[in-house]
């Protein structure tokens, strides 16, 4: 397990109601990028915790580079729909190629795991790495 060195970053807003935790991986790239999202989102939202980042091998398509995959706890007056929105305009600004199969290559990958306490996305009950990441910053 390795880790980029940040701790906490306030974001710009201070008065939000919702927390998450937003599940994060790479495998193009992921020593810049993953530093990239962390600064690009700590400016749109509160960063509470994050997660030590970890080497997983690649799910579905397995003839690729390994990915680098953590967590990061956020606070955030956005909705669901709106941050969701976000990370994907952040995915896409740091070139995310959506033309490539699911479970491709990518330069980032970010997804809401857990909203408000309630576990949000099915792929923590089946990956390791995911449950642990959240469990960390929990």
């Amino acid at each position: 397990m390795w880790s980029f060195g940040w701790k906490k970053n306030s974001g710009s807003r201070s008065d939000k109601k919702n927390t998450a935790i937003i599940g994060i991986g790479s495998n193009i790239n992921a020593e810049s990028n993953i530093p990239k999202i962390l600064e690009i989102l700590g400016k749109k939202v509160k960063i509470l915790k994050i997660s030590e980042f970890v080497k997983t091998k690649p799910i579905g398509i397995e003839n690729q580079p390994d990915f680098t995959n953590g967590a990061v706890k956020i606070y955030t007056g956005l909705d669901r729909d709106t941050l969701n929105r976000l990370l994907k305009r952040i995915e896409g600004r740091l070139g995310r190629d959506r033309s490539v199969p699911k479970f491709g290559p990518r330069t980032i990958d970010l997804d809401i795991v857990v909203w408000n306490g309630e576990i949000v996305d099915e792929d923590y009950y089946t990956r390791d790495f995911l449950q642990k990441s959240v469990q960390e910053i929990s």
